[in-house]
Order: C-alpha cells, then sequence, then structure tokens
C-alpha cells in the first residue's frame, strides 16, 4: 500500500535547516532540520506537544523562526509573510479544519482561491476538487458549519487546493473522523499527491500515515529524533512501541 522511492536526488521542494522556533520564553523546536523532495509525502510523527504543527506554523510565516533557514524551490522563505508564501506555492489544511461555517462550500472553496489572479482557471480548479470529494459537489450550496467532520475536512483540504499549492501541509486531516472518513482521506492524500503535488502531513494515526507516506521523522520534545523511509520506520521497534501501539 506504500507509494514506493520518491525521485530524492533533485534540489528539495522545502528544505528546514537548524529551525529554532520559540512561543514566547519557550523553545519550542530546537534544531529542526528536514528535507521534502518534489513528489513526496514525507510525514512528521510525535506524541502531543513533539512540535509538529509549530514546525507547520514556522514554514507557513505564521510563526517565525528565531534561528535557522527555510528553503521553498531553493529560496530563502524564512521571513517571507504568510500571505506571500501561499503565493509562492505553499499552502495549509489547518488542524480543526477552521473553515468559515456560516459561508457555503463554494464560498469556503473560493476563499482558498483569493489571491490568485488566474481567474479563468479557477472553475477548473473547483471541478477537480469535486472530482476529488464528489460528496462536497452534493453539498456545495450547504453552509459549511452545518456538515459532518469529515465533510468539512474534505472542505479544509478542498480550500486548500484551491491556492494550487506545489506544496500542500496537511495538520491532522483524520482528527475525530469516523474510520470509513479516514480511510477516505488517506485515499485522496494518495490521489492529490499522485497528481503532483507534495504534501508534508502531520498525522496521529502513525499506521496511516506511514501506509501513505514515502519517508518519515519522528519529533520528540521539539528535536527530530529519527528519519527514515516510512517503510523503515513501520519495522522500527521504537516506532512500533510508541506510535503504532505495540507491546
Amino acid at each position: 500500500m506504500s507509494n514506493g522511492n520518491a525521485a530524492t536526488a533533485a534540489t528539495p521542494i522545502l528544505q528546514l535547516s537548524d529551525i529554532h522556533t520559540y512561543y514566547g520564553s519557550i523553545h519550542a523546536l530546537k534544531g529542526i532540520s528536514l528535507e521534502v523532495h518534489d513528489g513526496e509525502i514525507v510525514t512528521l510523527l510525535g506524541a502531543n506537544g513533539a512540535g509538529k504543527s509549530t514546525t507547520l506554523r514556522s514554514i507557513n510565516g505564521l510563526n517565525r523562526p528565531r534561528q535557522g533557514h527555510i528553503r521553498f524551490q531553493g529560496r530563502d522563505i524564512t521571513s517571507v509573510p504568510a500571505h506571500e508564501i501561499v503565493k509562492r506555492g505553499i499552502a495549509q489544511s489547518p488542524e480543526g479544519r477552521r473553515l468559515f461555517p456560516r459561508m457555503t462550500v463554494i464560498e469556503n472553496l473560493e476563499m482558498g482561491a483569493f489571491q490568485r489572479k488566474d481567474r479563468s482557471e479557477i472553475k477548473g480548479d473547483m471541478d477537480r476538487v469535486f472530482e476529488l470529494f464528489p460528496r462536497l459537489h452534493e453539498r456545495r450550496t450547504q453552509k459549511a458549519g452545518t456538515m459532518s467532520g469529515g465533510e468539512q475536512q474534505m472542505c479544509a483540504i478542498g480550500r486548500a487546493l484551491m491556492a494550487r499549492p506545489k506544496l500542500l501541509l496537511l495538520d491532522e486531516p483524520s482528527l475525530g473522523l469516523a474510520p470509513i472518513f479516514v480511510e477516505r482521506i488517506f485515499d485522496i492524500i494518495k490521489q492529490i499527491n499522485e497528481q503532483g503535488t507534495s504534501i508534508l502531513l502531520v498525522e496521529q494515526n502513525a499506521l496511516m500515515a506511514l501506509e501513505a507516506a514515502h519517508r518519515g521523522y519522528v519529533l520528540e520534545t521539539g528535536r527530530i529524533v529519527l528519519a527514515d523511509s516510512a517503510e523503515s520506520l513501520k519495522t522500527n521497534e521504537q516506532v512500533r512501541k510508541t506510535y503504532l501501539g505495540e507491546t
């Protein structure tokens, strides 16, 4: 079920080098270095508070690192404002979905494209989102806040895709979803990747994440303690005990 190995010879599409990020005086990330290559799904594993979401916030400009460098497509984006990072090709589906509950599905999707200048191509991208998520097409005029958790998650991912990202950041896409929706979401994540979008995935369901990913990093208290192929991490004794629930 794993995607096999992605081509990793080229320059990484995303590169974090020695990133230190703080919340006030709290040292949340303590020298994170990682890479995502073009065409890869890379997953970040770790317990709550390990620094996974902070890593995404450091990338997307919401929590600027005090030290280290972040490069996207070879260009330094460490100090680039969040809205500009979206323009450059990084979009995120945030933890908790954060839709506009009183707006319809279509209006939420349109918000994902609000910075785009190629208005004529937005309709085609919305059709692509509806192909990936037929349920959203059925619900397109429904207010987002009245949908199920799984439908809202689909809408949040669809909204991120409307920005036409080269790199998609996914923060806990399966959180709080029924098992049938979890499988559907992961099938779609793989489809999005196969259509050419690189993905950095933060996910509590470690087994599903490793089944979908090419490579993974394990974070503990703001540091990377393991980095390997997804296949190797699945068979790693420490990962199996700590994240896959085996004894």
